[in-house]
């Protein structure tokens, strides 16, 4: 059976815009996937990459643009400056990590959390949020308040592994031998990487 670490940021619009499709593709195939939220911004620190708000004002006006056009193309709504971005991703992260361990249907918590940020103006880091996103999919609210120093652990552990296994932006996503696809825009190669066509 075929597994995927996804590596992804709940501050990310590019992982908003993967929207569910990972996760048809793994069932498709039956693979499995491994959620690792991470830290973003320390990614860049640690792998070169630049934090949107610090690139030249053409790379970001290009960003827009990009993100604009993307959206319209997945039919998404998307706000281009978020009222609450970037937010602490630390929260959102935790609630993943401990949902996931819980079992339920993580993908739609992933896309919860980065609707509520680019499309829905919410705050993914506070606490009310990330109880309503909890329960808007189906796990207990409580949730945010269990294991937060497991999540915290593994989530630091997740930006190590990241660096380990080449991964240097959000979305990514890894097979277990190793081929790597970076980025919402590639989730149709991956498919056909574990149809054997790639």
């Amino acid at each position: 059976m075929p597994h995927i670490d996804y590596y992804f940021a709940t501050l990310s619009p590019y992982t908003y815009m993967a929207g569910t499709r990972l996760e048809d593709v793994a069932a498709k195939h039956g693979a499995t996937i491994t959620y690792k939220p991470l830290d973003i911004m320390a990614l860049f620190a640690r792998t070169g990459g630049t934090p949107p708000p610090q690139r030249h004002p053409n790379r970001q006006e290009w960003r827009l643009q990009e993100l604009r056009r993307t959206a319209k193309k997945l039919d998404l709504p998307i706000n281009l400056k978020p009222a609450f971005w970037p937010a602490n991703p630390a929260p959102s992260s935790y609630a993943i990590i401990a949902a996931q361990s819980a079992g339920g249907d993580v993908g739609a918590l992933v896309h919860a959390f980065t609707r509520a940020c680019w499309a829905e103006d919410r705050d993914i880091a506070d606490d009310g949020v990330v109880r309503e996103v909890l329960e808007s999919c189906g796990f207990d609210p409580a949730l945010a308040d269990k294991g937060l120093l497991a999540g915290a652990e593994q989530y630091g552990r997740n930006l190590e592994d990241a660096v380990l296994a080449g991964v240097f932006g959000a979305p990514t996503y890894i097979t277990d031998s190793d081929e790597r696809f970076w980025g919402q825009d590639r989730i149709e190669d991956l498919d056909l990487h574990l149809a054997g066509k790639l």
